[in-house]
């Protein structure tokens, strides 16, 4: 038996990124996991849509996001659910991060979760952040090729 690619590697993905930002840049980040969290990102008990990322001292944290912890995991280490984990990211693309966020009004947002190659893995989106009337456009827009698409099959 064949597993399709992508739904053997989305783990959670963050829905509203796409409706409240423009997304003009896609990154891909590594995280820093304690082994409770693996196990849970395992059995799909990870939630990034309250999540974002936050850049202090060079460095790129992934805070709010709620990994769920296992009944059956660690008994010895205190499970915190909602902590601040660092993303692993190489020098040029925080430079890069730190210059758009801090000059140039950008957000970091998460915008999925996922596996590569078994190691879990953060898609993080450079965004700026849309207006009222812009989220009404877009929803205008996504209705008429829908209806566009429902006239064309019905002819």
């Amino acid at each position: 038996m064949v597993k399709s690619e992508n739904a053997e590697r989305l783990i959670a993905e963050n829905r509203r990124a796409r409706h409240d930002y423009f997304i003009e840049e896609r990154l891909e980040a590594g995280l820093v996991l304690e082994g409770w969290e693996v196990k849970a990102m395992r059995a799909g008990r990870a939630q990034v849509a309250e999540a974002y990322v936050h850049v202090r001292n060079n460095e790129a944290f992934l805070i709010g996001a709620h990994i769920s912890p296992l009944k059956t995991a660690s008994t010895h280490k205190v499970a915190d659910p909602v902590r601040s984990r660092k993303l692993l990211l190489n020098r040029k693309e925080l430079d890069h991060l730190v210059g758009a966020v801090e000059r140039r009004g950008y957000t970091l947002v998460p915008l999925e979760l996922y596996w590569s190659h078994g190691r879990a893995k953060l898609r993080v989106g450079l965004a700026k952040g849309k207006k009222q009337h812009d989220k009404r456009a877009t929803e205008k827009d996504r209705d008429w090729e829908r209806n566009k698409a429902r006239l064309l099959r019905h002819g």
